[in-house]
């Protein structure tokens, strides 16, 4: 007899509270080693979050000990001949898919890790806005132990935050990095008590939220494409985006605030 697979809305908890959104991975005796079905929950939620005027911040976490162990790889060796192209779609239209939704949601986004990053794991984590972790999480490139060239924007991502040279010596060699490290390396913004981490990802995330939406999305939109383009782009972007966020109420209720001489309050609009 077969066991049948728990919904996958029971293994990525959502809820929203006070303008943020929490995605919580949620198959802790699987290290919550992520599943192609997981995987698209996050994608078709993180895409709800940018659209969504009630939603003004993402947190993603999760149960148990280890924050994500990689991907479930269950099942992905052998089952038939493999057809030239099969492995790059995958990889394209799976973790590249989950990556690009992290850095493309219009609302900034935290990782709480609270255990073992590995892999996509680790991926996923350094694709977001902001990261805390607790104590006892790690980061392992853990592809070159499996013979396997690192993906889902690890080779994009890991030299953008620590350097060619540094992303170099993680993925060589696949070692395990400690949260206190990590933070060093400037992979984490800091490093709490593991019984702190999801009071420390609230506080965060909840100041996020109360802030001005727009005009911190576009900050963020600003900063991942400044790598990727020469100066005179950046600074037509920089101007647009200015251009575009002076249009929003945000925008007035902070200059009217200044002028005023008293706290803004912002709506996210």
């Amino acid at each position: 007899m077969t066991t049948p697979n728990p919904p996958v809305d029971t293994l990525v908890l959502h809820t929203t509270d006070n303008g943020v959104t929490w995605l919580t991975l949620n198959r802790p005796t699987a290290m919550n080693a992520l599943t192609p079905d997981q995987r698209e929950r996050m994608i078709s939620l993180l895409t709800t979050a940018s659209a969504d005027p009630a939603v003004r911040a993402v947190v993603i976490t999760a149960t148990g000990k280890g924050f994500c162990a990689g991907a479930d790889l269950r099942g992905s060796a052998g089952g038939g001949e493999r057809v030239a192209g099969d492995v790059a779609r995958t990889i394209r239209l799976g973790a590249q898919r989950l990556i690009s939704a992290v850095l493309d949601c219009e609302k900034p986004v935290i990782a709480a890790v609270n255990g073992t990053a590995a892999g996509i794991g680790a991926h996923l984590a350094f694709a977001c806005d902001l990261v805390l972790a607790a104590e006892s999480a790690k980061f392992i490139e853990v592809f070159v132990r499996r013979g396997l060239v690192p993906d889902g924007g690890g080779a994009y991502l890991l030299p953008r935050l620590i350097g060619p040279q540094r992303a170099k010596e993680l993925m060589f060699f696949g070692d395990s990095v400690p949260a206190a490290e990590a933070e060093r390396l400037g992979l984490v913004n800091k490093v709490v008590p593991d019984a702190d981490l999801t009071d420390t990802a609230r506080t965060w995330a909840e100041r996020l939220a109360s802030g001005p939406t727009r005009s911190i999305t576009l900050a963020k939109q600003l900063v991942n494409a400044s790598l990727d383009v020469d100066r005179a782009t950046a600074f037509a972007a920089e101007a647009s985006a200015q251009e575009i966020n002076m249009t929003t109420a945000d925008a007035n209720e902070g200059v009217a605030s200044f002028v005023e001489r008293r706290t803004p309050k912002y709506r996210g609009l």
